[in-house]
C-alpha cells in the first residue's frame, strides 16, 4: 500500500464544507474491514464533533485549508452588495442557499449571509430563513474567527456591523 502523505498537520484548521472550521487533532492509522487507513481525526467545537477522514478522501470531499486573505476580502466586499432575492418558491431558494452552505466556498456564504439579512428596521424574516442566515452567518463568522485568531462572537459582530452598514442603500425604512 502506498503511504499517502499529510495535506494537513495536527493543529491546522480545515474547513468541512457539510460541517465548517474543524481541527486537525490527530493523524491516525487505522485498520477498517482489514484495510490499512490514515485518517485525519477532525474536532468540531461548536457541535461537539469528531470526525475521521481517510487521506485519500480529504480531497473528494472538499476538505480544505482556511481560506486565502484574498478570498476573505473578496467574501467581505460581497457582503456590502445589493442582496439578490429571486421570485421562486422560496422551497427551491432554501435548498440554493443550503446548497451554497455545504460547498464550503466562503464567498457563495457570504451571498447567502448578504441576501438573508433583514436590518433591525425591516420586517420580521420567516423563522426557516432566520435559521438558514443564521447557519450561514455562523459559518461565515468560524471561518473569518480562525483566520483572524479571535472568536466567534467577535467574528459575526464584524460581519453584522458590516451588513448593517451597507443595508440603508438597499432597504427601505418601514414604517
Amino acid at each position: 500500500m502506498t503511504s499517502n502523505a499529510a495535506i494537513f498537520d495536527v493543529g491546522d484548521y480545515v474547513v468541512y464544507p457539510k460541517h465548517g472550521v474543524g481541527r486537525v487533532i490527530e493523524l491516525q492509522d487505522s485498520e477498517i474491514a482489514g484495510m490499512q487507513l490514515q485518517l485525519y481525526v477532525l474536532r468540531f467545537e461548536k457541535e461537539k464533533m469528531t470526525l475521521r477522514v481517510p487521506f485519500n478522501k480529504a480531497e473528494g470531499v472538499g476538505m480544505r485549508k482556511l481560506s486565502s486573505d484574498k478570498t476573505l476580502k473578496e467574501a467581505m466586499f460581497t457582503l456590502t452588495g445589493k442582496p439578490k432575492v429571486k421570485r421562486t418558491m422560496w422551497s427551491r431558494r432554501a435548498q440554493e442557499y443550503e446548497a451554497k452552505i455545504n460547498s464550503g466556498d466562503l464567498v457563495s456564504i457570504a451571498e447567502v449571509t448578504r441576501d438573508l439579512f433583514r436590518p433591525d428596521d425591516q420586517p420580521e424574516q420567516s423563522y426557516s430563513e432566520r435559521q438558514i442566515f443564521e447557519a450561514a452567518s455562523s459559518r461565515l463568522a468560524r471561518e473569518l474567527a480562525a483566520m483572524e485568531k479571535t472568536d466567534e462572537k467577535a467574528a459575526l459582530q464584524k460581519i453584522l456591523a458590516v451588513l448593517n452598514e451597507a443595508a440603508p442603500q438597499y432597504y427601505e425604512k418601514a414604517d
